[in-house]
């Protein structure tokens, strides 16, 4: 879990400066920071969906985890670990606590990188693609923290607990990553990423945790479309 471990400790550390710089920022400053990150947001959401070679995997995926998504009420649930997270800090964590640590969980877990990676760190002890994902999610970090407070660092624990038990089932996640599913799973990430873009941009407020099942229904998807 080497590559989980450097990951959590570049957003402590991302988002400890973030802390540092937001403080002196006016609000004004602050929203403008936070319009420029959905943006980005979105263009790599777009970059990432435009990936897929069958549209159909994305969007049966799409719809399946969100039906499983809402069932399970993930979006609810990771808001009730940021609300409980926020009750036991002095001072409440500040405002926006719970809406960074769920923004920023999702942001750091549903890319490909974090899967791949993962699976690499566990079977081989390889953590370079989890490491290059380090630095990235350390920056995002920074300029999360600036804006929604120490919420953002809490996103630790859901990085170390989605990253590490996919360390921990590499064997088993292996055996299914083909090139197209691969390719899948980045769209339908892509589609989540893009959401939450819009989602910080507060042009709609999307429950992207619901949606998080689908990364587990592109496999399937997909095996099965071309069983047809």
């Amino acid at each position: 879990m080497t590559g989980t471990l450097i990951n959590v400790v570049t957003v402590v550390v991302g988002g400890g400066l973030g802390l540092l710089v937001g403080s002196r920022l006016p609000e004004r400053s602050r929203r403008t920071v936070m319009d420029g990150i959905g943006v980005v947001t979105i263009v790599l959401g777009v970059e990432m969906a435009l990936k897929t070679q069958n549209a159909l995997v994305v969007l049966l995926s799409m719809l399946f985890g969100a039906l499983a998504g809402e069932w399970a009420r993930i979006e609810d649930r990771l808001a009730s670990v940021g609300d409980a997270l926020k009750a036991r800090l002095r001072g409440g964590g500040g405002a926006r606590f719970t809406e960074g640590f769920v923004a920023a969980s999702l942001l750091f877990c549903v890319g490909p990188m974090a899967i791949l990676g993962s699976i690499n760190d566990g079977l081989r002890g390889d953590y370079s693609l989890l490491a290059v994902k380090s630095v990235l999610d350390g920056f995002a970090a920074m300029a999360f923290a600036s804006t929604m407070g120490v919420g953002v660092l809490f996103s630790t624990i859901t990085v170390l607990v989605y990253q590490g038990g996919i360390t921990l089932l590499a064997g088993t996640a292996e055996a299914v990553l083909t090139a197209p599913v691969v390719a899948e799973l980045t769209a339908t990430g892509g589609v989540m990423v893009l959401a939450i873009g819009i989602r910080l941009l507060d042009l709609r407020d999307i429950r992207v945790g619901n949606f998080l099942p689908a990364l587990l229904f592109a496999p399937l998807v997909l095996a099965f479309l071309e069983y047809l």
